[in-house]
């Protein structure tokens, strides 16, 4: 079902309730604020997205028992949004049993008791959400990654079903596997739910939205500035001295990474929305902060040029640090013409 009332133009909050380097109470406290809440607004966005780790709300000490004051976090950061005119993607981040970027954390998918815990924080979310206004979104959990779908499909029905015993009307959002890859949309098995916004990451090519990311292996290891548009220098020797990371770089040998090879990437998105009549939505894209500037603005402009043409909401990553960021430590922007493209309506 299309959703009408979806998001267009936001900034994801990372690096505040999730993925923070020290579970620091003055880190929550600081690390966003109004005063940031209220620039973004006047940046013309229309809503955030909020990730948050579990253990800012439950300890693994004491599962359902729900910590008070890390929902004075979200209580807050929604009393500001409402003020501010913006809506919110309230994102699960990290779950009991699954963490996005520590693989070998996959046991919610095969224990019952994990499970449970899952879709009782979720309930004990709804309930205590219920009553806001339209401006308020449930993402059930960031970046799937599995062998298969088959387990997430079926703990998501699951979880739907847990939510609207309690709040049958808020919008809630979904992604697929592969770190909401856009092509695993199709493998999702849909919800008989009206009120489902179906999300996708996007971070093509990964050989330039990520160079020189320490966390990722083979571009680290690569170590080699790429331009956009352009092509990447001295890839096809780089692979064959290293060819353990043959695999997803192979494909970006001799091509040239251009709007082209964005569209592309994206197609198998707007192909879910066209055959299934759903609406979908772009919850995180971005380019890394050690790419060339100039190169990161064409792929911005680009990317949203695309999204723009096809209609589909769109929330950039970060507003703050996580090398990605839009604005510094001190919540100053660092580059003026870049935040003029990620907030374009």
């Amino acid at each position: 079902m299309t959703i009408t009332n979806v998001c267009q133009v936001g900034v994801n909050l990372g690096g505040w309730l999730s993925q923070y380097r020290l579970f620091d109470h003055e880190h929550f406290r600081t690390f966003i604020t109004r005063t940031d809440i209220e620039q973004i607004a006047g940046w013309g966005m229309d809503h955030v997205r909020l990730p948050i780790d579990y253990p800012v709300l439950e300890d693994d000490a004491r599962p359902g028992e729900y910590k008070e004051e890390g929902f004075a976090y979200i209580d807050r950061c929604l009393a500001w949004c409402k003020t501010a005119g913006l809506s919110v993607i309230l994102d699960l981040h990290q779950a009991p049993g699954y963490k996005f970027d520590a693989l070998d954390r996959v046991a919610l998918f095969s224990d019952q008791k994990l499970q449970t815990r899952f879709v009782n924080l979720w309930q004990a979310i709804a309930q205590r959400y219920q009553g806001e206004g339209n401006g308020l979104y449930f993402e059930l959990l960031n970046e799937i990654v599995l062998p298969t779908s088959a387990p997430w499909n079926a703990l998501v029905a699951q979880v739907v079903s847990g939510i609207r015993a309690v709040d049958p009307r808020h919008v809630i959002v979904l992604g697929g596997n592969h770190y909401n890859a856009p092509d695993q949309l199709q493998e999702l098995q849909r919800p008989a739910d009206e009120n489902i916004l179906y999300t996708f990451h996007y971070y093509a090519p990964i050989v330039f939205t990520h160079q020189k990311a320490p966390w990722v292996a083979a571009t680290l290891e690569y170590n080699t500035t790429v331009d956009y548009p352009g092509e990447c220098p001295g890839l096809e020797g780089f692979l064959a001295r290293h060819p353990e990371h043959n695999g997803w770089l192979q494909s970006a040998v001799g091509v040239r990474l251009d709007r082209a090879v964005l569209a592309a990437a994206l197609q198998p998105a707007l192909d879910f929305a066209q055959a299934t009549g759903e609406t979908v939505y772009c919850g995180e894209f971005g380019v890394i902060d050690r790419a060339p500037r100039t190169a990161r603005l064409n792929w911005h402009r680009d990317f949203i040029s695309l999204l723009r043409e096809h209609q589909v909401g769109r929330a950039c990553w970060s507003y703050k640090q996580m090398d990605f960021g839009l604005v510094d430590g001190h919540s100053r922007v660092i580059d003026p013409e870049l935040v003029k493209l990620v907030s374009a309506p």
